[in-house]
């Protein structure tokens, strides 16, 4: 089996490298640099097709960073990176003979929107109507060139993933080990996440089975920020009486503070579950000691 990655060299997509590769499936690993597999350049319309040739799976992970202040340059970097690549991945693919049997194509929890409360999202959900749901609505419109041309594809709605090397823990744990880990606003919003390790699961069970369309990929129990930071901060036996108000994240990070920091989604994967999907890690505290290797 051959499987061909964007964003192979990323926090989702080295750890999905590594776990194909341990099972003896061949990667091949597209990007930018010399050393890449196969050379793209999605702003210049530019994919090496013949190296393609033969592969089984196609696995779309890169975007541009949305953790950044959102200034005009920052939304069009953010939209373009997405929308731009996975259109051309996907009208190279539609060409190809044969042609590979799936498309995984990376999608987000932002979909829904920001500001969902306490209402539970699945599959089903209404779609949002704030600025980087647009972003993600046409990230996953820009694959249908495959899916038109008879190419399975799969939208992962990934939440927050888990694991000590990158994403959100990254960033927390030097502040709760500081002793200044706490709560965000009024703690209340809800949280979509998923360990690392069961991400990577996720996506080969998208690789492996037969499903397609769009599949919520995070943890059947999401928490709120309260309660992640008070988990956090038993599992890194630290205090959580720090908390930052609202305001103060608003002013910090603006509209991107608000709409990701400050978002309140309650998504669960019922797709992925009904299609027979089994987390090793369903709940939030052993993901957390596995993800940050404490016992």
């Amino acid at each position: 089996m051959i499987v061909a990655i964007t964003g192979a060299s990323g926090f989702l997509g080295s750890a999905l490298a590594r776990s194909l590769s341990s099972d003896d499936i061949h990667v091949l690993r597209i990007g930018r640099s010399d050393d890449a597999d196969v050379r793209w350049d999605p702003n210049a319309g530019q994919l090496d097709a013949a190296r393609l040739a033969g592969v089984d799976a196609v696995v779309n992970l890169a975007g541009e960073n949305i953790a950044q202040r959102w200034t005009r340059g920052a939304k069009h970097a953010i939209q373009d990176s997405r929308v731009r690549g996975t259109s051309l991945i996907a009208r190279t693919l539609a060409q190809l003979d044969p042609k590979p049997r799936v498309l995984v194509s990376a999608s987000a929890v932002g979909i829904y929107g920001a500001h969902r409360g306490d209402e539970l999202l699945t599959e089903s959900s209404a779609l949002g109507d704030d600025w980087l749901a647009g972003v993600a609505k046409a990230w996953e419109e820009a694959a249908h060139p495959a899916r038109d041309a008879g190419i399975r594809v799969v939208h992962n709605r990934t939440g927050v993933v888990l694991h000590r090397s990158g994403s959100i823990l990254q960033r927390l744990v030097p502040i709760f080990l500081l002793g200044g880990g706490g709560r965000i606003g009024d703690g209340k919003q809800w949280l979509p996440w998923i360990a690392r390790s069961d991400w990577v699961r996720g996506v080969r069970f998208m690789i492996e089975t037969n499903v397609q369309g769009p599949f919520n990929l995070s943890a059947p129990n999401p928490v709120t920020n309260a309660e992640f930071t008070a988990t956090l901060g038993r599992v890194l036996k630290r205090p959580t009486l720090m908390s930052v108000p609202a305001f103060a994240v608003k002013l910090a990070f603006g509209e991107m503070g608000e709409d990701t920091v400050l978002a309140s989604q309650r998504m669960i994967p019922e797709r992925l579950l009904g299609a027979g999907f089994r987390f090793d890690y369903p709940q939030l505290e052993p993901a957390l000691r596995h993800e940050l290797d404490i016992r």
